[in-house]
């Protein structure tokens, strides 16, 4: 049922970000950085770095936000999958390659209208240590006094502050800032994702009709949502610099995708466009594993059922 498909996408949600998300701030800071004021060599530097400055719950900089609004783009992106699935199917046949894609196509575009405003969100507030430790870095090596720099370490926004700033300057289109790019980055990454995970789901399964191992569906979905973050990795760069709105010391601004793409090219070279794509990839595995094996094993319908009983 469609309510027992949005639990349990919101419960693999929670799960996974919770388990994942200093991981997928170092990703943010390391594809924020640009060439120059380098303040992190790799995803180990920049966790570790994080907590000296600004504890251990600065990792999870930004996590409030997700974990509000993860739970409705999981529950679109996978019930989305399953309708434009249920629905491409002809007289309950196999869907052919290509009608998988479709369905992934289909899912992607649907997630994009909580996806857009929560990556938003989410990108200032894990990037604004980066930012904040950028600037006392050089004002100390200017030799400028510490008051300075102290108003920029100090000072945190939060989710609702950066909403009602952008509300009232920009309407509810400066929520979805990076729209064209999210797109870019989450429409191909379900076309790749659902179909590979269904077919290498499929592997395990002895019978057509029985569901497969619970191990094979969280290493199917592990596989899988690794493959299709890699792959999407150039835009997902492209997507994090287009929605921050606050930079670093002497770091480029952009106007639309093709002028980030080709100051990113021209200044940075074309592995700029790998950036955290590591990161991505240890983010999105667990992620996405957790996800299909809450979902596949149906935590919901137990729930669900479990309700009559407890009433009687």
């Amino acid at each position: 049922s469609l309510p027992a498909k949005l639990i349990n996408g919101g419960i693999a949600g929670l799960i996974g970000v919770t388990c994942v998300f200093p991981i997928d701030l170092a990703k943010t800071r390391l594809q924020n950085q640009q060439n120059g004021q380098r303040m992190y060599t790799s995803m180990s530097d920049c966790l570790i770095k994080t907590i000296r400055s600004e504890g251990y719950f600065g990792m999870y900089r930004g996590a409030a936000v997700n974990l509000t609004l993860v739970t409705p783009e999981k529950a679109i992106k996978l019930a989305a999958n399953d309708f434009f699935r249920h629905h491409l199917s002809k007289d309950g046949k196999k869907l052919t390659l290509l009608r998988e894609m479709l369905a992934g196509c289909g899912a992607g575009t649907c997630q994009v209208i909580v996806t857009t405003p929560m990556e938003m969100l989410k990108i200032q507030l894990q990037d604004a240590g980066r930012i904040a430790a950028q600037k006392k870095l050089m004002a100390a090596q200017a030799q400028l006094p510490p008051s300075a720099a102290e108003p920029v370490v100090e000072r945190r926004t939060t989710a609702t502050q950066i909403t009602r700033e952008l509300l009232h300057s920009k309407g509810i289109a400066g929520l979805y800032k990076g729209l064209g790019a999210t797109l870019l980055r989450d429409v191909p990454f379900s076309i790749v994702y659902f179909p590979l995970f269904a077919n290498l789901n499929k592997l395990g399964q002895k019978d057509p009709n029985a569901k497969a191992p619970f191990y094979v569906s969280f290493l199917s979905g592990c596989v899988a949502g690794s493959t299709a973050a890699v792959a999407v990795n150039p835009c997902d760069v492209i997507k994090t610099r287009l929605q921050s709105l606050q930079r670093g010391v002497n770091e480029d601004t952009y106007s639309g995708i093709l002028d980030c793409t080709k100051k990113i090219w021209q200044k940075e070279g074309p592995t700029a466009f790998l950036k955290g794509a590591y990161c991505r990839a240890l983010v999105i595995a667990p992620l996405f594993g957790i996800a299909q094996v809450v979902y596949f094993l149906g935590i919901a319908e137990f729930l669900l059922d479990m309700l009559p009983q407890r009433r009687a």
